[in-house]
């Protein structure tokens, strides 16, 4: 490949993005960034001048993706930056991972570090032009460049997490709780709704965290005081979205009693009535062990707290089977949790012992084998709950947020109801409506009157 560009072509840049949604927010912000600066991006390495790998270190099968992904990048095109969590770990021999089993890469950089990737890539590829000079192609304004589909968005938070739960190894990558300014949140937020987005997904790694650090001080949007705390935000989002007819949706929230606050204005519909709460276990003793924020509260009764306050509220939720030292009677606790709680969705992870976890070192740790029967065993329980709870919504009428029109949605297509995060949980199959005169596209919101279930989904026809 040619070191020499031709200066009627914008240099390309390969780009790969792994992991979760606050890694998917760290690509965008690089995405925006090279865009701004006159590069061509793609999702593939053909052609590309320079390749940049987003990478994920949380558990084992993530770092196999992101070592594969960086070989796969190294072979095709030679000329790899990598970034990201993986970016942050450390090999067997105390020297950086990715160098030791990639050393041709031509340079590492761990999570949220958009400035250090922009300057290797500087380095390596010439920025063709100034970025304040020319408008930035495909963009949201001031939200930049986003990677998910233009009618929803993750909006990030905030970085870091104070917590040192034992199974986690994000904090040494990510660094402690840092939130970011509250004018800056919301001016990315309607530049998003400006820009058609139809649904915000709020993300961070402890959102009811936000502000802590700053201890809630009080910012400014648009010429009025807002404090730096998650109440005031989520009310300002809700009425922002409320104006463009948008759903706003709460990922990552932990079960601190500040979130009993927030219920009330799901209840109003200023929020959508939907929890993303990480719970990982029921047990208080598993729970001290694994070194769980809220591990003291009890949830149970907070759950059916805020499904008073709020009866349409669905609770989706994450669940760690095998953790070391876990009994069979504390495991039969959290199933009993699973099932008294109604948890309308929920996954659950075998135990994995990454490398530089505290918990590695507590007694009691499980062969695979029985880590991995338990997860099979909590599935199916989520399962007989989940469907249970989907087969209520038969015969009701939902709004729901089109994903997929085949034809204008005369031959069927695929939306959402409020119940469902894009990705993690379930959708509604939109079957062809029987008004002929019916249509509908991406990004539009339709009523559609659920007519059954199929497994984890449902099944509507748009009215």
């Amino acid at each position: 490949m040619s070191d020499t560009l031709s200066p009627t072509k914008a240099p390309k840049i390969g780009f790969v993005s792994l992991g979760c949604p606050k890694n998917l927010t760290d690509s965008e912000l690089i995405l925006t960034q090279l865009s701004a600066e006159g590069y061509e991006t793609s999702k593939t390495f053909q052609g590309a001048d320079l390749v940049v790998v987003n990478t994920c270190g949380f558990i084992d099968d993530a770092v196999r993706e992101s070592l594969d992904t960086i070989g796969d990048a190294l072979a095709e095109n030679g000329k790899v930056i990598v970034t990201g969590c993986l970016g942050a770990r450390s090999g067997d021999d105390g020297g950086n991972l990715v160098k030791g089993v990639h050393p041709s890469v031509l340079a590492v950089t761990g999570p949220h570090a958009a400035q250090e990737v922009m300057e290797h890539v500087h380095q390596h590829l010439p920025k063709p032009h100034d970025p304040f000079l020319d408008l930035v192609p495909g963009s949201f304004g001031e939200a930049g460049i986003k990677l998910t589909p233009r009618h929803y968005a993750y909006l990030k938070i905030s970085e870091g997490c104070n917590h040192r739960c034992t199974f986690c190894i994000i904090p040494s990558m990510r660094g402690d709780l840092v939130s970011r300014p509250v004018g800056d949140v919301l001016k990315e937020a309607r530049a998003l709704f400006e820009g058609g987005v139809k649904e915000l997904l709020v993300v961070s790694q402890d959102t009811s965290a936000y502000g802590v650090d700053v201890k809630y001080r009080t910012g400014f949007w648009d010429g009025k005081p807002v404090r730096t705390r998650l109440l005031e935000l989520v009310q300002t989002l809700g009425e922002i979205a409320k104006s463009y007819g948008a759903w706003v949706r709460l990922h990552y929230v932990y079960p601190y009693p500040s979130v009993d606050d927030i219920v009330p204005l799901m209840q109003e519909g200023l929020v959508l009535p939907y929890l993303d709460v990480p719970f990982q276990h029921s047990h208080p003793d598993v729970l001290k062990r694994m070194k769980r924020p809220a591990s003291g509260e009890r949830n149970l009764e907070r759950i059916q707290r805020w499904r008073e306050i709020c009866p349409e509220l669905v609770v989706r939720s994450t669940f760690i089977a095998g953790f070391p030292g876990e009994t069979e009677a504390e495991f039969e606790h959290l199933l009993e949790f699973l099932r008294e709680a109604q948890i309308d969705r929920a996954g659950c992870f075998a135990y994995s012992n990454v490398k530089g976890a505290a918990a590695n070192e507590l007694p009691g740790m499980l062969p695979i084998e029985l880590r991995e029967e338990r997860r099979a065993r909590f599935m199916a329980v989520a399962e007989e709950v989940s469907t249970a709870r989907l087969q209520r919504r038969v015969g009701q009428t939902l709004q729901v947020l089109v994903d997929k029109s085949v034809g204008l949605g005369k031959k069927g297509g695929v939306g959402r109801s409020w119940a469902d995060a894009p990705e993690i949980d379930g959708q509604v199959a939109l079957l062809p409506p029987e008004k002929v005169s019916k249509s509908y596209k991406v990004g539009d919101f339709v009523r559609a009157r659920i007519v059954g279930t199929q497994g984890h989904d449902l099944v509507g026809m748009p009215v």
